[in-house]
This record gives C-alpha cells, structure tokens and sequence, in this order.
C-alpha cells in the first residue's frame, strides 16, 4: 500500500516518523529543565489527577509530552508534513521547526506550528494548580475598617471610613462591576479629587505569560503584629532622615540613633551586621550583591545614550525639609480624598545623593523607565556583555536582534513590566487591602492622643522615632514627601517593586551578571557632580539587585509603602520573570541552552 504512495509523499511521511521517534526519545530523557517555581513552597509543577501526566512533572517534561504526542496526528494528516516537538538541550539542529526551504506564498506549514506551540503552552498553564492565596485576615477583623485601605472614601473625624460606603467599594471590587464602580461614594466633592487607579486591570487577561491572578504573594504582615511596628518604625526613621546625604551615613548622629532604636525592637527584617542594624545596611535589602559598595546603584548614576542624545542622570527633586500632611487637619484632608496639586520643587537638577532624591525619583519615574535606561547603558556604555549562554556569541554571520538581541531586550522588560503590576493589582485590591502607612501613622496619633485605642504594637508606640516625630512635628503622623501623600491605591504589594523584581531578573537573565563595572560613582553631597568611589570594581548582577531595590524603598523613604510591600512584591516580580522567559525560549530557532541567572536570594538557576 505505501508503494503507491507518490515519492514526495513517502519522503513527507519518514521525516515526520523520524521528528516522532525523536521526540519521543526527548520526552523520555530531558531531565535537565529548570522546575517552574510559582511560589516560595513550591518546585514541581503538580498536575491534577484527571491529567494523564505524572503527578510531579517539570514544565518541559509536560510541552515534551504534548508535542511528542501531537506528532501521531500530523503523520496521520500529512498536512505541510510538519510536527512541533521541544528545542534541543544541546547546540543541534531544531526540531521545533522543519527545515524545508521557506515558501513565502503558504502558510499553512508555518500556522501548525504556531497553534501547536500556544495550544500546549496553553495547555501548561491550565494544569497548573492554583497557587495558596490568602490574606492576614485583617481586612475582615475589624468592623471600623481599621487595618484597610479606605483613603478617597468618606471619613469621620478619626479618619475612619464610613460603613456603607466601603461595603459598596469593595462590592464593585469583588463582583468586577464596571456600573458599580462608579457609584462608589467618594469622600471629597471638590475638583481635586482622588480618584482610584485602574481597578478594572486586575480583572485583564494576558496571552502570553503567567497568568498574573495565580502568582504566589504571602499574606502581608498583620496591622498589630510586632512585624509592622517594626517596618512602621523604619518609616518614621526614613523620613526623619531623608535628608541626610548618602556619604554620612557612616558619621551621621542621626542615622547612628536610627540604627540603635531599629537594633531593639522585637521584630524588624530588614539586613543586619552580627545582629545589629548598621549605617551600612540601614534602609538596604539583604538581597544578593546589594550591601556591597555604595549605597545608590550604578545604574542611576551613568550617563545614558539614547540614539544621539547623551542624558546625565541628574533628577527633578524636592527642596530640603519640604514635607507634606504633617498637620492633622491636612492628613484628615487628604484621606477623605482631596488632592493637593501644590508642589515645590528644587531649582536645580541633582545626582541621587540623599533618601529625599530616591524617593522623589521614585515619584516621578515611569515605572519600568530606570531597567530601560539600564539597558541602553549596558548595551552602549558596557558593550553589550551578553549572557554566556548566547547563541550569537562568537557566531560568524549573524548577529542577535529581534531576537536574542537588544530590541528582545526592551520587549521583555515591557512584557514583564506590564505582567507584574496586573499581577499586584489583584493583590492590591482583592486580597489585602492593606493600608497605607500614611494612613498608619493616622492610627498612632490618634491613640498616643487617646482619641481612639488601637490594637497597636507597643514597639513602635514606644519607640524612639516616635519620640522624633513628636519632637519635630508636634504630632505622630508619617510625614510625607509628595503632596497629594499616598497613591490611589491599596498597599501591599508595592507596584514598582513588582515591576524592578520581573525587570531586574529579566536583566540579569539577558546580560552577563559578572561583567565588571569598572570606577564605580559617588555623588557629591549636593548632588550637583559625581566622582569616583574608589572602592574597586562592581559586578553587573549586583548592581541590577541594587537597582530594583533602590527603587522599591524608594517608595518607603517617600512614605507611601511599607517595607514587606516592597521585598515580597520583589520577589513576586522575580517569579513573573522566570515564569515568562520560560515561555519565551519555547519558540527559538537558534540552539539554545537556556539562560543563567542568580536569584535575589543568591541561588542561581538555568531558564
């Protein structure tokens, strides 16, 4: 029977018996994938028992399967003679794709494999199982709201929301209610009213990536817990020191009592030196490489090119001392939702040199902006150190671009950006809730005061920042550096450290992390020139850790996020990275092993 098969047809048929039993074979022994890790808990995928997989299987091993599956029906068909089957662990030719000459006029050959390869990614993500997700209860354990996010509803005079108001809030939230969001009742009448950022996002779905509504976050710390007077205490510490130039850390008066009062209390987590907050690590993450050298990152103190133009990262900032709703009165304000548009500004641009510079950064940035720029300086400035694992790297004809090259670069930082802030949105607003430490600092005053008793812990309540505060401003509130205070939206995760984690791991993925930053840059004490730091030289890895973190606490030294929003939203971008460059290399035509990357946490993994 097959001897009356035309030629060209028996040809088509032992190609694709020879793809099968390849693929077959891949399926069988491709062991070495890195294990998709979706939460802190969890390195192998469970596939649920109505699949026909394994009950542990690794991300590969489960496309593997599916192509190598796949394969029988296109031998059946004979259409274009084509099979889809997973990229080679080695440097050999591809079976993702057939090598028959192109044929520009049909695309018949080429649509197969495109809806093979999204139908069993697809796939994968349906197997997934749902990740934990659960909250630290506060949201639901106090009946006046206190622990929530409530700000631009209507207050009474503790700055505690309004019943039915909140109800219908959160109502429109949970159901998804395009109509009924806008029947939200708001607390300020005026033309300069806040109003709350993209609710609706959360509720988007993405087509490529993890889906951002099944990424692992831990519930936040509660609202009396030790942990949050700890991180409240660091916040009234940053804003007591925001002015304080970076260089005198080491000799500062008041950076050495802001390192004593955060030693002593019972739960803080931020980086020690032998058990004790030192003028090193004060304000810093224990991530890896980001206690070494300087405290601002090299990143955000380069010149950058873009195309003709060379751009010195001097900022817009704020004058010294210039803080915001340190009045009762103007907190009150500001959480029934007015807006103040007034804003002063420094009349001269400056180097990031002190808290006040990172958070008025942090302030203006547009969002993934600073892993942008970081990009174009390591592709002009350092001559593109690409990733070891390359496949362009010493090529002789061809070098990357759309992929595996530069403009691969900036589409996956986009990607990546726009996944983990829908991912903390649904977080935000679903989940938590949590307030905002503007609003925390309400709760304070108003129980130091006995206008209200709150469950509060006794470590921030005698706290010597709070003594500070008292001191300078006459009353407990968090003073804070933009106007308008916090942003129109809940606080946990923090949105721009989700976005530096996925950023910053997209970056180190990419790019060599050990390439070495040869004399490293200090900015002046009026952040008016740079100079040398003199302290040898920094590797790239660390300074993109450094690079997301000084912009996730950022937001703390402006007063608008607590600290657990920022690492826990770091490492949740982190995750969102892994997960999409995974899907990322699927489609590969060059022989590639994968990229390698160190972890925030310092273990290192192959993608």
């Amino acid at each position: 029977m097959l001897d009356a098969l035309p030629q060209d047809v028996l040809e088509v048929l032992r190609r694709t018996l020879e793809h099968a039993k390849d693929g077959l074979d891949k399926t069988q022994n491709n062991a070495s994938y890195a294990r998709c890790r979706m939460s802190k808990h969890q390195d192998e995928i469970s596939i649920p028992s109505s699949s026909d997989e394994p009950a542990s299987i690794t991300r590969r091993d489960f496309l593997n399967t599916l192509r190598g599956l796949s394969t029988a029906g296109v031998a059946g068909s004979l259409v274009g003679g084509a099979t889809l089957l997973a990229p080679q662990e080695s440097t050999a030719a591809i079976d993702l794709f057939d090598k028959e000459p192109i044929a520009p006029e049909s695309g018949v050959h080429r649509q197969e494999q495109v809806y093979k390869l999204r139908k069993d990614v697809a796939l994968y993500y349906k197997n997934l199982p749902l990740v934990s997700k659960s909250s630290n209860g506060d949201d639901s354990r106090y009946a006046n709201r206190i622990a929530s996010y409530t700000k631009g509803l209507p207050h009474n005079t503790l700055g505690e929301v309004d019943a039915l108001s909140y109800q219908v809030y959160a109502d429109a939230i949970d159901r998804g209610d395009w109509e009924l969001m806008k029947q939200i009742p708001m607390g300020n009448p005026n033309a300069n009213r806040l109003t709350f950022r993209n609710i609706p996002s959360l509720w988007s779905i993405d087509y490529f990536g993890p889906d951002a509504q099944n990424v692992y976050l831990p519930p936040a710390p509660a609202f009396a817990s030790a942990e949050t007077a700890g991180e409240m205490v660091e916040m009234y510490w940053q804003a007591l020191t925001r002015d304080v130039p970076l260089s005198k850390y080491d000799t500062d008066p008041l950076i050495a009592e802001a390192c004593a009062d955060l030693s002593n209390l019972s739960d803080f987590r931020g980086p020690k030196e032998n058990g004790v907050v030192t003028p090193k690590t004060i304000f810093r993450a224990g991530f890896d490489g980001v206690l070494n050298g300087p405290f601002i990152s090299q990143f955000l103190l380069t010149d950058i090119q873009y195309g003709p133009y060379v751009i010195k990262p001097q900022i817009l900032t704020s004058p010294v001392g210039q803080d915001y709703l340190t009045n009762y009165a103007g907190w009150l304000q500001a959480q029934n939702g007015f807006v103040n548009m007034t804003k002063v500004n420094d009349p001269l641009k400056r180097y990031v040199r002190s808290g006040r510079d990172m958070g008025e950064f942090v302030g203006r940035d547009m969002l993934f902006q600073p892993y942008m720029d970081a990009a174009v300086v390591i592709l002009r400035k350092f001559g593109s150190p690409y990733d070891a694992g390359n496949p362009y790297i010493g090529h002789p004809t061809n070098h990357g671009h759309g992929t595996l090259g530069p403009h691969h670069v900036f589409d996956l930082l986009a990607r990546a950006a726009r996944i983990a802030q829908t991912a903390a949105w649904y977080h935000k607003w679903v989940l938590h809730r949590r307030l905002r430490p503007e609003k925390f600092g309400g709760r304070v005053h108003n129980h130091m005061t006995n206008a209200a008793s709150y469950p509060i812990h006794s470590d921030v309540l005698n706290s010597g920042a709070v003594s500070r505060v008292f001191s300078k401003q006459g009353n407990y509130l968090l003073a804070q550096q933009f106007p308008e205070g916090v942003p129109p939206h809940p606080s946990y995760p923090a949105g721009h450290a989700a976005i530096g984690g996925a950023c910053a791991t997209i970056l180190k993925a990419l790019f060599n992390e050990n390439y070495e930053i040869t004399n490293p840059l200090v900015a002046s004490d009026d952040g008016l020139t740079v100079s040398s730091w003199g302290g040898g030289s920094l590797k790239l890895g660390h300074e993109l850790n450094k690079l997301a973190t000084n912009i996730a606490i950022g937001r703390d030294t402006a007063g608008v996020h607590w600290r657990s929003d920022s690492i826990e939203g770091m490492l949740m971008g982190e995750a969102i990275a892994i997960e999409l460059l995974r899907d990322a290399r699927e489609g590969y035509l060059e022989p590639f092993a994968g990229w390698s990357l160190t972890k925030f946490d310092g273990t290192t993994i192959t993608i």
